[in-house]
């Protein structure tokens, strides 16, 4: 599959690397996360394509900048849900859950 936008058909938004980061404080959860383009409020489903584990979190950052093959950073709560804090950068799918 193309690293970028994937096919609406497979319900999947985009695909490629997620990072985790400290993260941004947002009201009412710790579970977020910064993209480059998604508006912020945005709901996005993270999946863990090595373990199938997923996480839900909201957009309220920009990032990553600096290699196009990671489209998303996490926040280190959202990182350990999905078992990647040993690795720092997992292969992951994204599908969009609710925007704002």
């Amino acid at each position: 599959m193309n690293l970028g936008t994937a096919s609406a058909s497979s319900g999947v938004f985009q695909s490629g690397s997620a990072v985790y980061y400290g993260g941004r404080a947002a009201r009412g959860t710790i579970m977020t996360a910064a993209h480059r383009s998604l508006p912020f409020g945005t709901w996005v489903r993270v999946t863990h394509s090595g373990t199938g584990r997923s996480v839900d979190v909201m957009v309220n950052d920009r990032g990553p900048f600096g290699n196009s093959r990671r489209i998303i950073d996490l926040s280190r709560s959202a990182a350990a849900s999905l078992g990647m804090l040993g690795q720092g950068v997992a292969p992951v799918t994204l599908r969009i859950l609710s925007r704002p």
